[in-house]
Protein backbone atom coordinates (compact mmCIF):
# COMPACT_ATOMS: atom_id res chain seq x y z
CA UNK A 1 0.00 0.00 0.00
CA UNK A 2 1.42 3.37 -1.01
CA UNK A 3 2.23 5.86 1.75
CA UNK A 4 3.30 9.47 1.34
CA UNK A 5 5.98 11.35 3.24
CA UNK A 6 5.73 15.14 3.23
CA UNK A 7 9.24 15.95 2.06
CA UNK A 8 11.38 18.39 0.14
CA UNK A 9 11.23 19.26 -2.68
CA UNK A 10 7.81 17.56 -2.90
CA UNK A 11 5.94 14.58 -1.48
CA UNK A 12 7.67 11.19 -1.50
CA UNK A 13 5.32 8.27 -2.26
CA UNK A 14 6.54 4.81 -1.29
CA UNK A 15 5.31 1.30 -0.63
CA UNK A 16 6.82 -0.11 2.59
CA UNK A 17 6.87 -3.57 1.00
CA UNK A 18 9.30 -2.27 -1.60
CA UNK A 19 11.28 0.06 0.65
CA UNK A 20 14.48 -0.49 2.63
CA UNK A 21 15.98 1.54 5.43
CA UNK A 22 19.73 1.81 4.85
CA UNK A 23 21.66 2.85 7.96
CA UNK A 24 25.15 3.93 7.00
CA UNK A 25 28.20 3.12 9.15
CA UNK A 26 26.89 3.75 12.66
CA UNK A 27 30.09 2.26 14.03
CA UNK A 28 32.16 2.87 17.13
CA UNK A 29 35.14 3.88 14.97
CA UNK A 30 33.18 6.90 13.77
CA UNK A 31 31.12 7.81 16.83
CA UNK A 32 33.34 7.09 19.82
CA UNK A 33 36.49 8.58 21.28
CA UNK A 34 39.53 6.56 20.27
CA UNK A 35 38.06 5.62 16.89
CA UNK A 36 39.02 6.59 13.37
CA UNK A 37 36.85 9.71 13.34
CA UNK A 38 38.61 11.07 16.41
CA UNK A 39 42.02 10.17 14.98
CA UNK A 40 41.18 12.37 12.00
CA UNK A 41 40.82 15.27 14.44
CA UNK A 42 37.02 15.40 14.55
CA UNK A 43 34.68 16.14 17.43
CA UNK A 44 32.87 12.81 17.52
CA UNK A 45 30.34 14.11 20.07
CA UNK A 46 28.58 15.85 17.18
CA UNK A 47 27.36 12.50 15.83
CA UNK A 48 25.90 10.84 18.92
CA UNK A 49 22.75 13.04 19.12
CA UNK A 50 21.26 11.24 16.10
CA UNK A 51 21.45 7.78 17.71
CA UNK A 52 17.99 7.90 19.38
CA UNK A 53 16.34 9.00 16.13
CA UNK A 54 18.16 6.26 14.21
CA UNK A 55 16.92 3.71 16.75
CA UNK A 56 13.35 4.96 16.26
CA UNK A 57 13.68 4.72 12.48
CA UNK A 58 14.98 1.16 12.65
CA UNK A 59 12.24 0.09 15.06
CA UNK A 60 9.61 1.71 12.85
CA UNK A 61 10.92 -0.10 9.78
CA UNK A 62 10.89 -3.46 11.55
CA UNK A 63 7.33 -2.94 12.78
CA UNK A 64 6.17 -2.29 9.24
CA UNK A 65 8.04 -5.22 7.72
CA UNK A 66 10.52 -3.10 5.81
CA UNK A 67 13.97 -4.35 4.87
CA UNK A 68 16.66 -3.05 7.23
CA UNK A 69 20.25 -2.84 6.04
CA UNK A 70 23.23 -1.73 8.12
CA UNK A 71 26.39 -0.84 6.23
CA UNK A 72 29.77 -1.28 7.87
CA UNK A 73 32.92 0.29 6.49
CA UNK A 74 35.59 -2.22 7.43
CA UNK A 75 38.48 -3.99 5.75
CA UNK A 76 39.69 -7.57 5.93
CA UNK A 77 42.57 -8.15 8.37
CA UNK A 78 45.12 -8.32 5.54
CA UNK A 79 43.86 -4.96 4.16
CA UNK A 80 43.67 -6.60 0.74
CA UNK A 81 40.55 -4.53 0.01
CA UNK A 82 42.07 -1.24 1.23
CA UNK A 83 43.80 0.78 -1.49
CA UNK A 84 47.21 2.06 -0.38
CA UNK A 85 46.04 5.59 -1.14
CA UNK A 86 43.19 5.23 1.35
CA UNK A 87 45.46 3.93 4.10
CA UNK A 88 47.99 6.70 3.46
CA UNK A 89 45.40 9.52 3.40
CA UNK A 90 45.91 12.01 6.19
CA UNK A 91 49.39 10.79 7.14
CA UNK A 92 48.09 9.50 10.47
CA UNK A 93 50.39 8.01 13.09
CA UNK A 94 47.60 5.53 13.78
CA UNK A 95 45.44 4.86 10.75
CA UNK A 96 43.51 2.12 8.98
CA UNK A 97 44.72 -1.31 10.07
CA UNK A 98 46.86 -0.02 12.92
CA UNK A 99 46.25 -0.98 16.58
CA UNK A 100 44.25 1.68 18.35
CA UNK A 101 42.14 2.14 21.50
CA UNK A 102 39.23 0.29 19.84
CA UNK A 103 41.35 -2.42 18.23
CA UNK A 104 42.75 -2.34 14.71
CA UNK A 105 41.24 0.68 12.99
CA UNK A 106 38.41 -0.06 10.52
CA UNK A 107 39.18 -3.78 10.43
CA UNK A 108 36.33 -6.29 10.38
CA UNK A 109 35.89 -8.12 13.66
CA UNK A 110 37.58 -5.44 15.75
CA UNK A 111 35.61 -3.58 18.44
CA UNK A 112 35.79 -0.25 16.63
CA UNK A 113 34.29 -1.68 13.46
CA UNK A 114 31.26 -2.82 15.45
CA UNK A 115 28.05 -0.85 15.72
CA UNK A 116 27.24 1.46 18.60
CA UNK A 117 25.32 -0.42 21.32
CA UNK A 118 21.95 1.27 20.75
CA UNK A 119 21.95 0.37 17.04
CA UNK A 120 23.01 -3.25 16.98
CA UNK A 121 21.53 -5.26 14.10
CA UNK A 122 18.56 -7.40 15.07
CA UNK A 123 17.46 -10.80 13.72
CA UNK A 124 16.19 -10.30 10.20
CA UNK A 125 18.36 -7.24 9.54
CA UNK A 126 21.06 -7.39 6.88
CA UNK A 127 24.65 -6.29 7.51
CA UNK A 128 26.69 -5.25 4.51
CA UNK A 129 30.43 -4.78 4.86
CA UNK A 130 31.85 -2.28 2.41
CA UNK A 131 35.45 -1.31 1.65
CA UNK A 132 34.70 2.16 0.33
CA UNK A 133 32.55 5.18 0.98
CA UNK A 134 29.59 4.19 -1.20
CA UNK A 135 27.52 1.17 -0.21
CA UNK A 136 27.28 -0.05 -3.81
CA UNK A 137 31.03 -0.12 -4.54
CA UNK A 138 32.47 -3.68 -4.41
CA UNK A 139 29.38 -5.03 -2.59
CA UNK A 140 26.30 -7.06 -3.42
CA UNK A 141 23.87 -4.31 -2.38
CA UNK A 142 22.36 -3.80 -5.82
CA UNK A 143 21.75 -7.54 -6.23
CA UNK A 144 20.23 -7.78 -2.74
CA UNK A 145 17.83 -4.92 -3.41
CA UNK A 146 16.78 -6.31 -6.79
CA UNK A 147 16.22 -9.77 -5.33
CA UNK A 148 13.89 -8.31 -2.70
CA UNK A 149 12.02 -6.04 -5.09
CA UNK A 150 13.25 -2.89 -3.37
CA UNK A 151 12.72 0.33 -5.32
CA UNK A 152 12.81 2.99 -2.57
CA UNK A 153 15.40 3.74 0.11
CA UNK A 154 15.18 5.69 3.37
CA UNK A 155 18.74 6.62 4.25
CA UNK A 156 20.45 7.71 7.47
CA UNK A 157 23.84 7.40 9.10
CA UNK A 158 27.25 9.04 9.03
CA UNK A 159 28.77 11.07 7.75
CA UNK A 160 26.28 13.01 5.67
CA UNK A 161 28.77 14.46 3.19
CA UNK A 162 30.91 11.34 2.76
CA UNK A 163 29.41 7.84 2.97
CA UNK A 164 25.75 8.90 3.16
CA UNK A 165 25.89 11.24 0.20
CA UNK A 166 28.05 8.86 -1.85
CA UNK A 167 25.60 6.02 -1.29
CA UNK A 168 22.63 8.21 -2.14
CA UNK A 169 24.19 9.32 -5.42
CA UNK A 170 25.15 5.74 -6.30
CA UNK A 171 21.58 4.65 -5.64
CA UNK A 172 20.16 7.51 -7.70
CA UNK A 173 22.31 6.49 -10.68
CA UNK A 174 20.93 2.95 -10.36
CA UNK A 175 17.32 4.09 -10.45
CA UNK A 176 16.39 3.89 -6.77
CA UNK A 177 14.16 6.57 -5.28
CA UNK A 178 15.94 7.86 -2.16
CA UNK A 179 14.92 9.94 0.81
CA UNK A 180 17.46 11.30 3.29
CA UNK A 181 16.02 11.23 6.80
CA UNK A 182 17.62 14.48 7.88
CA UNK A 183 17.73 14.02 11.66
CA UNK A 184 19.00 10.45 11.28
CA UNK A 185 22.18 11.64 9.55
CA UNK A 186 25.02 13.82 10.80
CA UNK A 187 28.43 15.22 10.05
CA UNK A 188 31.37 16.32 12.15
CA UNK A 189 30.77 19.62 10.34
CA UNK A 190 27.13 20.78 10.70
CA UNK A 191 27.49 23.12 7.74
CA UNK A 192 28.41 20.14 5.52
CA UNK A 193 25.26 18.30 6.61
CA UNK A 194 23.12 21.33 5.78
CA UNK A 195 24.83 21.73 2.40
CA UNK A 196 24.22 18.10 1.44
CA UNK A 197 20.53 18.38 2.25
CA UNK A 198 20.28 21.35 -0.08
CA UNK A 199 22.25 19.57 -2.82
CA UNK A 200 19.99 16.52 -2.59
CA UNK A 201 16.73 18.43 -2.99
CA UNK A 202 17.95 21.08 -5.46
CA UNK A 203 16.73 21.18 -9.06
CA UNK A 204 13.54 19.32 -8.33
CA UNK A 205 15.22 16.62 -6.27
CA UNK A 206 18.05 15.85 -8.66
CA UNK A 207 19.51 13.36 -6.16
CA UNK A 208 16.43 12.65 -4.06
CA UNK A 209 14.20 13.84 -1.25
CA UNK A 210 14.75 14.95 2.34
CA UNK A 211 12.47 14.89 5.36
CA UNK A 212 12.74 14.64 9.15
CA UNK A 213 11.91 11.42 10.98
CA UNK A 214 8.64 12.90 12.25
CA UNK A 215 7.31 12.97 8.69
CA UNK A 216 8.28 9.33 8.14
CA UNK A 217 6.50 8.39 11.37
CA UNK A 218 3.45 10.39 10.35
CA UNK A 219 3.28 8.64 6.97
CA UNK A 220 3.36 5.23 8.64
CA UNK A 221 1.03 6.05 11.54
Amino acid sequence: MTKTIHARPYDFPFDPAHTAVVMIDMQRDFLEAGGFGAMLGNDVSRLSPIVPACARLLALARRHGMTVIHTQEAHDPQLADCPPSKKARGGLACGIGDPGPLGRVLVAGEPGAGFVPDLLPQPGDLVLRKPGKGAFYATSLDAILHAQGITHLLIGGVTTEVCVQTTMREANDRGYECLLVTDCAASYFPEFHAAVVEMVVAQGGIVGWAAPLAEVERALS
